[in-house]
């Protein structure tokens, strides 16, 4: 099915704006719902099961004055149907919706516009969540390219109620690859703060969408008209060429007794901001959730009666980046000299205390010192297990032994605010070092019933740190009054089974920013070897500064355990050979380690070690070494 529709391309669309405001229509799912279609159900689906009612609810709008009806598509796509089993309708879907539309426009006989709705797909994308840029964009290529089938599609596509740059991004890639000349809108949603979900501010909004090749940029959703009014004004002194559309809710909703949702902005308060839009320039004005062709009869009634809004366009000043930035302050991390001056870095991984006495670690911590480590490696509970927070452990040790601390940063049950206060926390307490990691999953610890989600994974946490935390912004792009001066490291596994997905992931966290890398415990140096030699013929540069993870065995045990039921781990049959012949399993796993660490020593920057059963001691034998030469 190709594009084939005619009727309307960018530039006729541009010239209809010039002409003067576009009447949108209002809500479409509360409309479904409040006529009887149940909260749990696809409102898209309605298209198939009852036609006749989408079809009276355009005809209402079209009746009230709409310059321009939406499609009944706003979750037609193959994420959100898959919630109701209907991942493999979306054709079916968009499709009818857009003959039901068309059937109601052609019985009107008046010049109405059709836009195809496109909502989120319901599910987080890369670098925040795990569903690739590319799959989002062959999900809504799927969609628009039902929307805009045959003869009778679309005339433009509409994006609504967005929180994600990146996703709208996906969507106007999508569009622009199906048909290059169809219009397209993109709009944001905010909550109460005058953000996104994400947290991203009404500035985000006309930087980012007005560079992107759309006819319009939007606020739809979020409040009521006095909040979207105050959001537009913003866009409108950032982006004040780029055409802008308004489509706010009826208020936020109220929950009353009985559990119905009422929503308070009458038609009358809608007509009175219609007019305050049209005087703040606004091009296309519509409604959203909880209005109704009541509210677009009252809006049509007031773009037709000349007069002015009592509600003027808010004052509001814009405060440009280089404004909010400071300029760093302070010396580099003794990691960050480190690195750059190409020295040995000899770092111990710690665990903190299980309980509330932090004793035993600042011992084991001096000893290290003493034995030549000159970094600490602090854990963020191990094996999802309960212990003291890493920043209270990684400040003791900073405070009393004099080791700056590389603070493990694990995303595993964070969200966006905690990820962000947390950093500035760090921070704050001199924590300079950090370790990003997805982290070990709940199920395996001491509490399997504890949130395990993020948003947001180890690739998008070392973005965020280098490229906006260290530029003073935080991820909505707002100042944090002065840049940070974090060193981020990344996780890297020398032997993995599948060589080239590691490379991959690898370059991917040195684009992002990753300043070095430590690894899983290497018990083959040649293979080790290997894959640093296939990332320079791969890359054509070496690899970031490699800490290669040094691991002490403890017995034969010891060894079985991690060849078998650790993941990432391989142990050649000749070490656990010689573990299980060893008479002193200890003394000889130290030998094995010293072994591996003298092969790696000339390729690598440093080492990481990881001491079994907290045995800081049989760490500090290894570290003889490099006192000895």
């Amino acid at each position: 099915m190709g594009y084939n529709h005619p009727t309307m391309n960018r530039q006729e669309f541009k010239q209809r704006l010039e002409q003067g405001p576009v009447l949108m229509d209002g809500a479409f799912g509360t409309v479904l719902h409040g006529r009887g279609v149940p909260i749990d159900q696809s409102f898209d689906a309605v298209n198939l099961t009852n036609p006749a009612l989408v079809a009276e609810i355009h005809r209402g709008y079209i009746d009230a004055g709409s310059d321009l009806i939406e499609t009944n598509t706003f979750g037609a796509n193959r994420y959100k149907l898959a919630e109701h089993g209907l991942q493999n309708q979306v054709s079916e879907i968009n499709q009818a919706a857009v003959a039901i539309a068309r059937r109601v426009i052609a019985g009107s006989f008046r010049d109405v516009l059709l836009a195809g709705s496109i909502g989120p797909l319901g599910v987080r994308l890369a670098p925040l969540g795990r569903v690739p840029v590319h799959e989002a964009e062959d999900a809504f290529r799927e969609q628009i390219e039902a929307l805009v089938a045959g003869p009778a599609g679309v005339d433009l596509v509409i994006i609504e109620t967005m929180s994600d740059v990146k996703e709208i991004e996906a969507v106007v890639n999508a569009a622009r690859a199906v048909a290059p000349d169809l219009p397209v809108i993109a709009q944001m949603t905010f909550t109460r703060d005058d953000k996104t979900l994400l947290g991203y501010p009404p500035e985000a909004l006309a930087t980012h969408l007005a560079r992107l090749d759309v006819d319009a940029v939007g606020i739809n959703c979020s409040g009521g008209p006095a909040q979207v009014l105050r959001l537009i004004s913003v866009v409108r002194q950032l982006a004040p060429d780029v055409p802008v559309s308004a489509a706010p809710n009826a208020g936020w909703p109220e929950q009353m007794a009985g559990g119905r949702v009422m929503y308070p902005a009458t038609p009358d308060y809608f007509a009175d901001y219609t007019r305050a839009f049209v005087e703040a320039g606004v091009n296309l004005i519509g409604g959203c959730c909880g209005t109704t062709a009541a509210h677009v009869r009252a809006m049509r009634r007031a773009l037709d009666t000349p007069g002015h809004s009592t509600h003027s366009m808010p004052e509001v000043r814009v405060v440009s980046r280089a404004e909010r930035r400071v300029a760093a302050g302070g010396e580099p991390t003794r990691l960050a000299q480190h690195l750059a001056a190409q020295q040995l870095i000899l770092t111990v991984e710690m665990d903190p205390p299980k309980g509330v006495a932090a004793e035993r670690l600042l011992a084991g911590a001096r000893m290290l010192r003493e034995a030549g480590a000159n970094f600490l490696n602090i854990a963020d509970s191990p094996l999802a297990r309960m212990r003291m927070s890493a920043w209270a452990a990684a400040y003791l040790v900073q405070k009393d032994v004099g080791l700056e601390a590389v603070l493990h940063f694990p995303t595993r049950g964070r969200n966006l605010l905690r990820i962000q206060g947390d950093l500035l926390a760090a921070h704050a307490m001199g924590i300079r070092n950090l370790f990003v990691a997805m982290g070990d999953p709940t199920r395996i610890g001491d509490y399997p019933e504890a949130m395990d989600s993020y948003d947001i994974v180890p690739t998008g946490l070392i973005e965020l740190i280098k490229k906006q935390f260290n530029q003073g912004l935080d991820k909505a792009g707002l100042s944090i009054d002065q840049p940070t001066s974090f060193v981020v490291g990344c996780a890297l596994s020398l032997t993995p089974k599948d060589i080239d997905a590691e490379l991959r992931l690898l370059r991917k966290k040195v684009e992002h920013g990753a300043d070095f890398a430590l690894t899983q415990p290497v018990f083959d140096p040649e293979a080790a070897l290997a894959f640093l030699e296939a990332y320079e013929r791969a890359y054509g540069e070496p690899p970031p500064p490699i800490l290669a993870g040094i691991k002490p065995l403890y017995n034969s045990r010891n060894a079985e355990f991690l060849h078998h039921e650790v993941p990432g781990i391989t142990i050649p049959e000749a070490l656990r050979e010689r573990m299980r012949l060893a008479e002193k399993p200890q003394v000889e796993g130290v030998q094995i380690a010293r072994e591996i660490a003298a092969t790696l020593r000339p390729h690598v920057r440093g080492f990481y070690f990881m001491p079994a059963f907290g045995r800081y001691d049989l760490v500090a034998d290894v570290l003889d070494m490099f006192q000895e030469s």
